[in-house]
């Protein structure tokens, strides 16, 4: 039963922002670009009794996975006119693969395990 609360919560905030979105542009970005899945997220383990271990290691590898899908929020906008949705969302697929594979490299270096 539990479960299919966390579905309905879940969904509801997906349906909701873009739901805003399609009414403002910015709004809809903002409350998009909120950590919400994570905070559910860490509520969801939080109420579930997971250890303080587990819920901090959960936010602290969400930190370091946010960086490489950044460099998307950029290409997309710049290919959409010229390649089409689904290209782009392709081609910024890619490119987030292969920022996150020079972050985790590079990152390890510095003592950080990503993979």
């Amino acid at each position: 039963m539990f479960s299919l609360f966390k579905y309905f919560i879940t969904a509801a905030i997906i349906i909701i922002v873009s739901e805003v979105a399609k009414r403002s542009d910015r709004l809809g970005a903002i409350l998009a670009s909120l950590p919400l899945v994570t905070i559910l997220t860490l509520i969801w383990l939080h109420i579930e009794k997971q250890p303080q271990e587990k819920i901090a290691n959960h936010a602290y590898y969400t930190f370091w996975y946010v960086m490489p899908t950044l460099p998307m929020f950029l290409v997309f906008p710049y290919m959409l006119p010229r390649l089409g949705f689904w290209f782009s969302l392709l081609v910024c697929s890619l490119v987030t693969g292969a920022a996150f594979m020079v972050t985790a490299i590079t990152l390890k270096r510095f003592g950080v395990d990503l993979l």
